[in-house]
């Protein structure tokens, strides 16, 4: 029987860590050790719903100096995870990879773990990682990790989590690394290709739950989505003239995109303007953010803290919920050397 104490950088609200917290293999299980996030919003929606001794919200860039001066005292653990920001690896956007703000900060992990070499790790980014700078970044970041600490045995693959059951398409790399001296490899759990819609998902909603408040639409985003049919959005709908976006040089296929009830959703998102908040396929609105976080299969009593901005970019920048618990469930396994169904890790 295994307990592992889990520490995590980049922990957002708690995608990940609350989904390790229910993940539970022939009496082998995940504890909480400490998290640490920048936002303050996100530290305090954590704190709510995940029991842990410590949550340190402070910049990555200043966590290590605060650690060498004893101003942060770690408790003790030895696994860890992190979904270092990948805003400049994201497929939307300038591509910036290392040369953003946030392209460097994959290198606060490998500085935890070649302190402290944990028996594994969990990392976490999006699919456009793979390709940015030609593939050079991610080959980077890949070697970095393998050669930390001791060195790791790395399984890398890119998750399509709504073939695992999440009601919602949203594809993630996710890079398992398990310590060299351990001999064991992480194997990819396969996939049940069992779909939950997004009817399914945003059913049976308590009319008294936390974090569903309406947006507030204009009348004319309202008489337009009146033109979007399910599943189809501003730009590929027979929409009135005085009604369409004044957009040049660009469509966005997300824009105003109603959901489609009998699919998965689509990627919801933590950020951007008018027409991104995710639309109901038969109500002429967004969607509240407690129903973005069942896309994201957060439970209705995770209670989310802050402004409804500061809710939706948190549950947008989250990892599903079941499926961390999925993951997780694999990597006990893998431990106590129970076989399970897998398949080779590409990305």
């Amino acid at each position: 029987m295994f307990r592992f104490k889990l520490a995590e950088f980049f922990s957002g609200p708690g995608g990940m860590g609350y989904g390790a917290g229910l993940s539970k293999v022939k009496g082998s299980l995940i504890e909480h050790a400490w998290a640490s996030d920048y936002d303050r919003d996100s530290c305090n929606t954590y704190k709510r719903n995940i029991k842990t001794k410590a949550v340190f919200c402070e910049k990555v860039e200043n966590f290590f100096n605060l650690v060498d001066k004893k101003k942060i005292i770690l408790p003790k653990f030895d696994c860890f995870a992190y979904g270092f920001p990948c805003n400049d690896f994201s497929n939307v956007g300038e591509h910036l990879g290392f040369k953003g703000k946030f392209g460097p900060l994959y290198s606060y992990g490998v500085e935890l773990i070649n302190r402290y070499h944990p028996k594994w790790f969990v990392a976490e980014n999006v699919g456009g990682i793979s390709s940015s700078n030609e593939g050079k970044a991610f080959k980077k970041i890949l070697a970095d990790l393998e050669k930390g600490g001791k060195g790791y045995n790395l399984t890398v693959h890119k998750y399509k989590f709504e073939e695992y059951g999440i009601p919602q398409a949203r594809h993630r790399i996710i890079i398992v690394g398990i310590k060299k001296e351990l001999n064991l490899k992480f194997k990819v759990p396969k996939p049940n290709y069992k779909t939950m819609t997004a009817k399914e998902a945003l059913s049976n909603i308590p009319a008294n739950a936390h974090n569903n408040e309406l947006t507030k639409n204009s009348k004319q985003v309202i008489e337009r989505l009146k033109y979007i049919k399910p599943g189809k959005s501003a730009f590929n709908s027979n929409i009135p003239k005085k009604l369409r976006l004044n957009v040049k040089g660009a469509k966005i296929s997300q824009i105003y995109r109603r959901l489609d009830p009998n699919k998965p959703s689509y990627t919801v998102t933590g950020s951007g303007g008018g027409g991104t908040h995710v639309y109901h396929w038969k109500e002429n609105r967004a969607l509240t953010n407690r129903e973005r976080a069942r896309l994201q299969t957060f439970p209705d009593n995770f209670i989310f803290e802050g402004s409804k901005e500061s809710v939706r970019k948190q549950i947008g920048m989250a990892v599903p919920v079941k499926g961390a618990k999925i993951l997780f469930d694999s990597i006990l396994k893998t431990f106590e050397g129970i076989d399970y169904p897998s398949i080779d890790g590409k990305f």
